[in-house]
Protein backbone atom coordinates (compact mmCIF):
# COMPACT_ATOMS: atom_id res chain seq x y z
CA UNK A 1 0.00 0.00 0.00
CA UNK A 2 1.09 3.55 -0.75
CA UNK A 3 0.12 6.79 0.97
CA UNK A 4 0.31 10.25 -0.57
CA UNK A 5 0.33 13.16 1.86
CA UNK A 6 -0.11 16.70 0.56
CA UNK A 7 0.72 19.90 2.36
CA UNK A 8 0.99 23.60 1.62
CA UNK A 9 -2.58 24.60 0.87
CA UNK A 10 -3.66 27.94 2.31
CA UNK A 11 -5.68 31.11 1.88
CA UNK A 12 -3.79 33.64 -0.23
CA UNK A 13 -4.58 36.91 -1.97
CA UNK A 14 -4.73 37.16 -5.73
CA UNK A 15 -1.25 37.62 -7.16
CA UNK A 16 0.33 35.66 -4.34
CA UNK A 17 2.27 32.40 -4.36
CA UNK A 18 2.03 29.00 -2.74
CA UNK A 19 4.10 25.84 -2.86
CA UNK A 20 2.39 22.49 -2.51
CA UNK A 21 4.24 19.33 -1.55
CA UNK A 22 3.24 15.69 -1.81
CA UNK A 23 5.27 12.90 -0.25
CA UNK A 24 4.68 9.27 -1.15
CA UNK A 25 5.44 6.49 1.31
CA UNK A 26 4.89 2.76 1.63
CA UNK A 27 5.62 -0.04 -0.79
CA UNK A 28 7.41 1.83 -3.59
CA UNK A 29 9.89 0.45 -6.09
CA UNK A 30 9.49 3.32 -8.51
CA UNK A 31 7.05 6.10 -9.36
CA UNK A 32 6.42 6.85 -13.02
CA UNK A 33 3.98 9.73 -13.45
CA UNK A 34 3.37 11.96 -10.44
CA UNK A 35 1.56 15.26 -10.25
CA UNK A 36 -1.39 17.40 -9.38
CA UNK A 37 -5.09 17.62 -10.12
CA UNK A 38 -7.67 19.99 -8.71
CA UNK A 39 -11.39 20.10 -8.14
CA UNK A 40 -13.37 23.29 -7.64
CA UNK A 41 -16.87 23.24 -6.11
CA UNK A 42 -19.41 21.97 -8.62
CA UNK A 43 -16.76 21.08 -11.18
CA UNK A 44 -15.01 17.93 -12.31
CA UNK A 45 -11.51 17.09 -11.20
CA UNK A 46 -8.97 18.30 -13.74
CA UNK A 47 -5.29 17.86 -14.46
CA UNK A 48 -3.11 20.76 -13.33
CA UNK A 49 0.44 19.54 -13.88
CA UNK A 50 2.19 16.19 -14.01
CA UNK A 51 5.77 15.03 -14.30
CA UNK A 52 7.04 11.73 -15.67
CA UNK A 53 10.04 9.81 -14.41
CA UNK A 54 11.75 10.67 -17.67
CA UNK A 55 11.51 14.35 -16.87
CA UNK A 56 8.75 15.48 -19.19
CA UNK A 57 5.90 17.61 -17.90
CA UNK A 58 2.34 18.36 -18.91
CA UNK A 59 0.35 21.40 -17.78
CA UNK A 60 -3.18 22.68 -17.97
CA UNK A 61 -2.99 25.49 -20.48
CA UNK A 62 -4.23 28.19 -18.11
CA UNK A 63 -1.48 27.54 -15.54
CA UNK A 64 1.49 26.98 -17.86
CA UNK A 65 3.11 30.36 -17.38
CA UNK A 66 2.42 30.50 -13.63
CA UNK A 67 2.84 27.01 -12.14
CA UNK A 68 5.88 24.74 -12.05
CA UNK A 69 5.85 21.05 -11.18
CA UNK A 70 9.04 19.44 -9.94
CA UNK A 71 10.11 16.19 -8.32
CA UNK A 72 12.65 14.89 -5.85
CA UNK A 73 12.82 11.24 -6.86
CA UNK A 74 15.07 10.33 -3.95
CA UNK A 75 12.35 11.53 -1.57
CA UNK A 76 9.39 10.31 -3.65
CA UNK A 77 8.08 13.85 -3.47
CA UNK A 78 6.44 16.14 -6.00
CA UNK A 79 6.03 19.89 -5.67
CA UNK A 80 3.83 22.48 -7.29
CA UNK A 81 5.06 26.05 -7.22
CA UNK A 82 2.12 28.33 -7.92
CA UNK A 83 2.74 31.98 -8.72
CA UNK A 84 0.45 34.83 -9.73
CA UNK A 85 -2.51 33.01 -8.23
CA UNK A 86 -5.99 33.93 -9.39
CA UNK A 87 -9.39 33.43 -7.72
CA UNK A 88 -10.19 30.82 -10.38
CA UNK A 89 -7.32 28.71 -9.02
CA UNK A 90 -9.38 28.12 -5.87
CA UNK A 91 -9.90 24.38 -5.48
CA UNK A 92 -8.92 21.29 -3.57
CA UNK A 93 -5.61 20.15 -5.01
CA UNK A 94 -4.95 16.41 -5.15
CA UNK A 95 -1.68 14.59 -5.58
CA UNK A 96 -1.67 11.58 -7.89
CA UNK A 97 0.95 8.95 -8.59
CA UNK A 98 1.47 5.80 -10.65
CA UNK A 99 3.50 3.40 -8.55
CA UNK A 100 5.31 0.13 -9.22
CA UNK A 101 5.46 -1.49 -5.80
CA UNK A 102 8.09 -4.20 -6.31
CA UNK A 103 10.80 -5.06 -8.82
CA UNK A 104 9.10 -8.33 -9.75
CA UNK A 105 5.57 -6.96 -10.20
CA UNK A 106 5.67 -4.53 -13.11
CA UNK A 107 2.06 -3.41 -12.80
CA UNK A 108 1.44 0.24 -12.03
CA UNK A 109 -1.07 1.16 -9.35
CA UNK A 110 -2.67 4.60 -9.22
CA UNK A 111 -2.98 6.45 -5.92
CA UNK A 112 -4.57 9.70 -4.75
CA UNK A 113 -3.82 11.92 -1.80
CA UNK A 114 -6.50 13.30 0.48
CA UNK A 115 -6.32 16.79 -1.00
CA UNK A 116 -5.25 20.21 0.24
CA UNK A 117 -7.39 23.34 -0.01
CA UNK A 118 -6.12 26.35 -1.94
CA UNK A 119 -8.25 29.47 -1.67
CA UNK A 120 -7.38 32.63 -3.58
CA UNK A 121 -9.20 35.79 -2.53
CA UNK A 122 -9.76 38.69 -4.89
Amino acid sequence: QVQLVESGGDLVQAGGSLRLSCAASGSIFRITTMGWYRQAPGKQRELVAVSTSGGSTNYKESVKARFTVSRDNAKNTVYLQMNSLKPEDTAVYYCNADVQSTWSDRRLYNYWGQGTQVTVSS
